[in-house]
């Protein structure tokens, strides 16, 4: 059987775990499917694609499908959306990486904080973690710079003072001489990170191709989460991520595939981590709107298709 293209556009990461491993050892290649990864560089570069077209599938937050769905995008798009999230992923792994000279929130006054973008993604969880130790919008700047590995490398050469991370990042960042100032989920307990996403009209075209999809990133995540299976996903994190060590993709491995807090072990949308980011986008969102219900933004029919199989 000739195995059916299909393309999944992602951030550069070690979070994208599941779909090497699914390419690795062949779950996503029995449901016909042969898994074409293109690695973007922001989350504008990322919607547009989703939303026009030229890739099928997204890994990207929960907070950009409703942003682009309710016209609060970063980019003017031409057609309109008709994005949702068909399963989840994690909680982001979300970090607030700073210079070493930055000890506490105070020290942040004044200075410059990167994000992928102003509108979307993760910037509204930067705002109410600010806010919640006490420091004003008014009392930094925020910059665009980018994805996280460009904000990496931003916060790496000392251009900004901090930026939100994600694992394996952060682990980077800290072996480099910068430190964590905290966690997201201090703040934000529950949070629907990273998703599958696609186009609805897709979808219903494509149906077997996203149900083969789903089904094989939850057998990936079966294998992963397989405690004979981590020296090998551990060397697999340092394959696929050059700028990882074998000691550092271990560490990485241990907040990915943690019990609590690691990746959904069955990629279930969380309820109370889309009610998370409904109420950023509410309070943050311009133009501003109240919005309450997370069934708007996603149809969970394909995964539990998928779970049958």
């Amino acid at each position: 059987m000739t195995a059916r293209p299909l393309s999944v556009i992602v951030f550069p990461g070690g979070f994208n775990l599941p779909l090497w491993a699914g390419m690795e050892h062949g779950f996503f290649r029995s449901r016909g499917l042969d898994l074409q990864l293109r690695f973007t560089t922001n989350s504008v570069e990322q919607l547009t694609a989703l939303i026009e077209g030229s890739s099928d599938i997204g890994l990207t937050g929960f907070d950009n499908i409703v942003a682009y769905q309710e016209g609060q995008g970063e980019a003017a798009i031409e057609r309109a959306p008709d994005l949702f999230a068909f399963m989840g992923g994690d909680d982001a792994f979300l970090r607030l990486v700073v210079q070493p000279d930055i000890r506490s929130y105070a020290d942040l006054r004044g200075r410059t904080l990167s994000v992928d973008a102003l509108t979307t993604g993760f910037a509204f969880v930067l705002r109410r973690m600010l806010a919640r130790n006490g420091i004003g919008e008014n009392e930094v700047r925020f910059e665009r710079a980018g994805g996280v590995l460009q904000r990496f490398e931003a916060l790496q050469a000392g251009t900004h003072a901090g930026t939100l991370l994600i694992t394996p990042f952060e682990l980077m960042a800290h072996r480099r001489g910068l430190h964590v100032l905290q966690p997201a989920s201090a703040v934000l307990p529950k949070y629907q990170g990273i998703s599958g996403a696609t186009r609805r009209s897709w979808a219903k075209k494509n149906a077997d191709t996203l149900i083969g999809f789903i089904r094989g990133y939850l057998d990936a995540l079966a294998w992963l989460f397989e405690p004979g299976n981590r020296q090998a996903a551990s060397r697999l994190l340092t394959e696929k991520v050059p700028s990882i060590d074998p000691a550092l993709a271990v560490e990485a491995c241990k907040v990915l595939l943690a019990a609590d807090g690691g990746f959904e072990p069955q990629a279930r949308l969380d309820r109370d981590g889309m009610l998370a980011v409904l109420s950023l986008r509410s309070e943050y969102g311009r133009p501003q709107k109240m919005l309450s219900e997370p069934d708007t933004y996603c149809d969970s029919s394909y995964y539990e298709q998928a779970a049958r199989r």
